[in-house]
This record gives structure tokens, C-alpha cells and sequence, in this order.
């Protein structure tokens, strides 16, 4: 799904975002993975596909030497302001397995969620498994993580197993989500009217969000 009229791109990961990527998952979970996870992902892992969200705007100049994002939210109509060191604002990443995509990561920075920026993220897991011909989609996610099964039932993911104590940091369960067969009919129908609908909703950050960094 390309919208290059956006003050944002999605595009592979490389090893030269694995810094920003970093910040973002810390500013985002309570438990992150090391850098030499993502090194192995990126060099090593040939079931492995991982995207990064960019901000495209440029930032005033008196924010040059900013060091991260403002507290500003995205949320509150006013654009947080991001240093030139800090375009990276999200990932995404999954395993292709027999048949499968298997979504291992997915987050945007506290400060741009609510925009549809994450579920922007989830098409374009989705879309790139397909072309790779996985037949559907699985991943695992927190009972507690509210957004994120909203954003999965949307695309219609069901819950179809449990993990005992899969989090480390509170020994959480893990619920298991996985889609019906994407290919399906019913499945690209029902894709097809939820990108009109975020396609929709992405261009009015076009039109409400970039404008104070042109």
C-alpha cells in the first residue's frame, strides 16, 4: 500500500536502523530485544522480514539539535517535532514459515499512535506475506494490550490458543491470533475495504499533520 503523498515512508529495515529501532521499542515495551538479535534477523535469518516507518517532514531549525522526539503528541493536533537523528518512529517485522507469516513485532512511538500509523504497518506485513505466497497470518499478543486486539479482530484475526506465562517482565499469558486463509475471497474483500478506509484516514494526516514542517 504506497501513499507518497504522506510525510511518511515504510520501507525494509537495514542494519543501519537498528539504533533508532531500538529507541522506538524502548519507548514503546516493557521488554525489548538486544542489538544482536536484530543484527542475526537482518544478516543471518533468511525467514526474516523486517520494515521501518519513517517521518519524512523536516523539522524547524531550531530543533536540529533536539535528540529525540518532543512531548508534543500526535494525538493533541500538534505534530511532534523530531530531530534529524530521529526519523525512524516505527517497525514491523515477521517470520515466513511453512506457509505461514508469523508477526514478531510490531510498534509505533508513544508519540504518533492513534493516527492509524500502526495499522498501516499490520497492511504491510500482511500484503508482503502474501505476495511471498504465506497462506495466513499468526502471531501472539497480550490479554491486557486492549489496542492491539482491536487492531487484530479488524482484520479478523481469532483467537485460537494460549501461552502460559509467555512475558518475562509480569508472566503474562500470551493469547494466539491467527487470520483465515488470506487469499480467501471473503479475506481480500474484507482487506480491500479496510485499506479504502485507512487509505482515507492516512490522507487526512496528509492534510492536517505535515503542513507545519513545509
Amino acid at each position: 500500500m504506497s501513499r507518497p503523498d504522506l510525510p511518511f515512508r515504510i520501507e525494509p529495515m537495514t542494519v543501519a536502523d537498528i539504533p533508532a529501532v531500538l529507541a522506538v521499542e524502548r519507548a514503546s515495551y516493557s521488554m525489548t530485544w538486544p542489538r544482536k538479535a536484530y543484527d542475526y534477523e537482518l544478516k543471518q535469518n533468511e525467514l526474516a522480514h523486517y520494515f521501518v516507518l519513517r517521518f519524512l517532514g523536516h523539522p524547524p531549525p531550531d530543533s536540529a539539535e533536539n535528540s529525540g522526539m518532543s512531548k508534543n503528541k500526535a494525538g493533541s493536533g500538534q505534530p511532534p517535532v523530531l530531530s534529524r537523528q530521529a526519523a525512524t518512529i516505527g517497525l514491523g517485522g515477521f517470520w515466513l514459515m511453512a506457509g505461514q507469516i508469523h508477526i514478531s513485532t510490531i510498534a509505533v512511538h508513544p508519540d504518533w499512535r492513534g493516527l492509524g500509523l500502526g495499522e498501516w504497518l499490520l497492511v504491510t506485513l500482511l500484503e508482503a506475506g502474501r505476495s511471498l505466497g504465506a497462506e495466513s497470518a499468526t502471531l501472539e499478543v497480550r490479554p491486557s494490550n486492549q489496542a492491539a486486539r482491536r487492531l487484530y479482530r479488524k482484520y479478523q484475526f481469532q483467537e485460537v490458543g494460549q501461552r502460559s506465562r509467555y512475558y518475562r517482565d509480569n508472566n503474562e499469558d500470551a493469547l494466539i491470533l491467527t487470520t483465515p486463509r488470506l487469499a480467501s475471497s471473503d479475506y481480500l474483500a474484507m482487506f480491500q475495504r479496510r485499506q479504502t478506509a485507512l487509505t482515507r484516514r492516512l490522507a487526512k494526516i496528509a492534510v492536517d499533520k505535515s503542513e507545519p514542517f513545509d
